[in-house]
């Protein structure tokens, strides 16, 4: 592939934080807006964080099963270790967020802004992104069961070491959406594929279904 048709890659700033303050996760609740706090351990479990906006923060252990961020506002934080089976946030929006080490089970990020985002070393269920539009967003040494960006705006996405078992991409708007190394045999939408870098692997892959789409019939 000539070097001008490769994937523009994210363009993620590295996450600073200095002079934190430590608090206590129990103070968090809807509409709060935190800045510069650093939260080790406790229980968000069923919390309403509706509206809140947390900027310039650490959190590292916590738990947060069923919690409501509808709406939340979410920079330049790092998260750690966050532990939550389900977790629900529609509407949320994230910019210069690094998730590291965590283990999310069905997550609920329909009509999300994403800017800048980064997953590390995570473990992730359901991840519905349906609706939402991302850029700059970089997953590293994760797994992921199914992602779902149906109807997804997706710009300068990559995968580093990830493997996505389930992706659905139907009605998606891809740009510089490097895929390249993931196993795409289950895959829906196969038409919201415009945009993204597959390699040569992945397209024998995907034979049978492109053909499917294209209503081709193969026999040997």
């Amino acid at each position: 592939m000539p070097n001008d048709a490769r994937p523009k890659p994210p363009r993620i700033d590295e996450i600073v934080l200095i002079d934190l303050v430590d608090g206590e996760i129990d103070e968090l609740n809807a509409g709060d807006r935190v800045e510069g706090r650093r939260y080790r351990g406790g229980d968000l479990s069923e919390r309403d964080l509706t509206g809140a906006a947390i900027g310039e923060c650490e959190l590292v252990g916590v738990f947060a099963h069923d919690a409501l961020l509808r709406g939340a506002v979410l920079t330049e934080s790092a998260i750690e270790r966050l532990e939550a089976p389900v977790l629900r946030a529609p509407r949320a929006t994230l910019r210069d967020v690094l998730v590291s080490g965590s283990r999310i089970g069905s997550v609920e990020f329909s009509d999300n802004r994403w800017q800048s985002v980064r997953f590390v070393g995570c473990k992730l269920g359901f991840v519905n992104l349906r609706g939402s539009e991302v850029r700059d967003i970089r997953f590293t040494d994760c797994t992921i069961e199914e992602l779902d960006l149906g109807n997804a705006k997706a710009e300068r996405v990559a995968f580093e070491q990830c493997d996505v078992r389930s992706l659905d991409v139907t009605g998606a708007k891809l740009t510089d959406v490097d895929l390249r190394g993931l196993d795409l045999a289950a895959i829906a939408g196969i038409e919201g594929l415009k945009g993204a870098t597959i390699d040569g692997m992945q397209v024998a892959l995907l034979a049978a279904t492109l053909a499917n789409h294209l209503g081709i019939r193969v026999v040997d």
